[in-house]
């Protein structure tokens, strides 16, 4: 979400305007407006009345928790013979809770931005630091749980077992919180339809159908086969979301001067530093931008300059997109578009530097690169819940897409005298690496649709397009 020019993720005022919260029978009972009314248990309340918790500033994840805790307790009450205990209950309903604990300030543009550049070859997540977070939590609070209890929770964040324990076997708890199989769980079910619910994003999508029509077999979470459509809807919900307004171009220039914000004030913040300490990564959350501005400190003069930018809404510029044909994928990416190619290419006496110009890659997809996430989902039918099996796109619809990812390059400017001067280059650079590669073979042409487009006078887009956006 976007408040005042800056994208912000938890810290809003959002649960206290969209939930109210009441004690009934010594359970905290909240009203959600996309779940209704949601109670949670004592020992969730526990872990949620917490420092390490309450660093979100927002109560999203009792949502999570309260969808997986709905989802386990079904599968226990209908299918007795898994055999799901208590303890296994409680652990799942708290890995739902606690799987987003490690997110950092304005969330995945810290891990998937911020972080890759700020601490190169380190392998970092937010999945990772929501398991230092979770024992921290744990041990900070003097929280009585089993040493086991705590790795099965980690586990069941990661989506995978990883340590021998009596839960190694129980594969189907593993699919609830993070899928790793076919990436449909709890946490999808929730911030598709929320977001699409706040966005007023129309969609035919029911995930409520979802925790409904499904059943372990064969050791897996599986859904009735009148359900497969469904689940198309919910992936191109997913898609439709990133399409129209996580990747909106004026969010990116947001989240673009935000990174290097962070950049340039992370050798005196230390800021790349707290993901190795919990107790200085308890302190990381979105108020760092207001650390930054309320500042006096020369050492943060450039990052306090960004700041104010986006504040006046002086933005980075977008300058240009090209959607990439499949044919040109393995050719065009990170390391054959580059700033500095693309200021090689510049017409003379446009003085572009690589600093002037900055190249993104978005990739779109239903949440598997470009596998179709169906193909490895297992259905059941109503005259036999015994047994699995997988539906081809074909038996669904021929309207479903044959590829399911798209790879967008974006160029965008620092400095918006030179949108023209950087376009331009862009071009010129493109046009002539979809024709030649690094060792000069020749190389399939580019589409002649682009070419035109190459070839045109079309102005660069309005730089003036800057509304409030929602992430």
């Amino acid at each position: 979400m976007a408040v005042n020019g800056i994208v912000n993720t938890y810290e809003d005022n959002s649960f206290q305007k969209q939930h109210s919260g009441s004690f009934y029978d010594g359970h905290k009972i909240i009203n959600d407006p996309i779940h209704g009314h949601i109670t949670l248990d004592d020992f969730t309340v526990e872990f949620i009345d917490t420092v390490q918790f309450q660093r979100l500033r927002d109560l999203k994840q009792a949502s999570v928790s309260h969808l997986s805790g709905t989802l386990v307790e079904r599968f226990a009450r209908e299918q007795p013979e898994l055999e799901i205990t208590e303890d296994e209950v409680k652990c799942v309903k708290l890995a739902g809770l606690c799987h987003d604990l490690g997110h950092g300030p304005f969330s995945h543009v810290f891990d998937n931005a911020f972080m890759p550049l700020a601490r190169p070859g380190l392998n970092w997540s937010h999945e990772q630091a929501s398991e230092m977070m979770l024992e921290y939590l744990i041990d900070d609070n003097n929280i009585d749980m089993e040493s086991n209890e705590i790795n099965f929770i980690k586990d069941l964040i990661a989506g995978e077992p990883r340590s021998k324990s009596r839960y190694q076997d129980r594969n189907f708890l593993f699919d609830i919180v993070a899928n790793k199989k076919n990436s449909v769980d709890v946490d999808k079910f929730d911030y598709i339809e929320r977001d699409a619910y706040n966005l007023g994003l129309r969609s035919s999508y029911d995930a409520k159908r979802l925790l409904v029509y499904s059943r372990v077999v064969n050791n897996e979470i599986c859904y009735h086969q009148k359900e497969v459509y469904n689940i198309y809807e919910m992936f191109h919900t997913r898609y439709s979301l990133f399409k129209q307004i996580y990747t909106h171009r004026v969010g990116k220039a947001i989240e673009l001067m935000i990174v290097d914000a962070f950049l340039a004030a992370n050798n005196y913040l230390n800021i790349a530093d707290s993901v190795s300490n919990p107790e200085e990564y308890l302190f990381m959350t979105d108020d760092i931008i207001r650390s930054i501005e309320k500042s006096k400190c020369p050492e943060l003069q450039e990052s306090r300059r960004i700041v104010k930018d986006i504040r006046t809404r002086n933005l980075y510029k977008f300058v240009d997109e090209f959607l990439v044909p499949p044919e040109l994928e393995s050719r065009l990416n990170k390391d054959t578009i580059t700033s500095q190619d693309i200021a090689n290419y510049q017409s003379d006496n446009a003085k572009l530097s690589e600093q002037d110009i900055i190249v993104t890659f978005t990739k779109i997809n239903y949440s598997m690169n470009e596998s179709n996430p169906v193909d490895s989902i297992r259905f059941f039918s109503k005259y036999n819940d015994k047994e699995s099996f997988n539906i081809s796109k074909k038996k669904v619809s021929y309207m479903i897409p044959s590829k399911f990812q798209d790879v967008n390059i974006r160029i965008f400017t620092r400095d918006s005298s030179k949108m023209q001067s950087v376009q331009k280059a862009f071009r010129k650079y493109l046009s002539h690496i979809t024709r030649t590669d690094l060792h000069s073979n020749p190389v399939v042409s580019v589409p002649d649709d682009y070419q035109n487009s190459l070839n045109s006078t079309k102005r660069c887009r309005s730089s003036t397009d800057n509304s409030n956006i929602s992430n």
